[in-house]
């Protein structure tokens, strides 16, 4: 299994910013995609930024500009730098991540696996 865990986030005030981290762990083989998306009360979760095995990176429009998604070179780690925060920026940010990880006698099995998420709050 592998997992992942989320943190960085907080309040901030309009026009701040913050930098959210997601560290996967576990029986990794090799990691593909990284995503983070967020999701508020009574929405769906929106993809919010992505960075494949090759470092492309894709972004909503929302957040072309403002928002900066990177991982470590062990790509273990990934990061969202958020700055010139809005109002509408307040959700739940969760990170997600595919790849293989070892199964039993070390069998390479396909894994989807998501965090628990991290509140961001972007108010005065």
């Amino acid at each position: 299994q592998v997992q992942l865990v989320e943190s960085g986030g907080g309040l901030v005030q309009p026009g701040g910013s913050l930098r959210l981290s997601c560290v996967a762990s576990g029986s990794i083989g090799s990691i593909n995609r990284m995503e983070w998306y967020r999701q508020g009360s009574g929405r769906d979760r929106d993809l919010v930024a992505s960075i494949a095995r090759d470092d492309n990176t894709n972004y909503a429009d929302s957040v072309k500009g403002r928002f900066t998604i990177s991982r470590d070179n062990a790509k273990t780690t990934m990061y969202l730098q958020m700055n010139s925060l809005k109002p509408e920026d307040t959700d739940v940010y969760y990170c997600a991540a595919d790849g293989l990880h070892y199964g039993e006698l070390g069998v390479p099995i396909a894994f989807r696996s998501w965090g628990q998420g991290t509140r961001v709050t972007v108010s005065s």
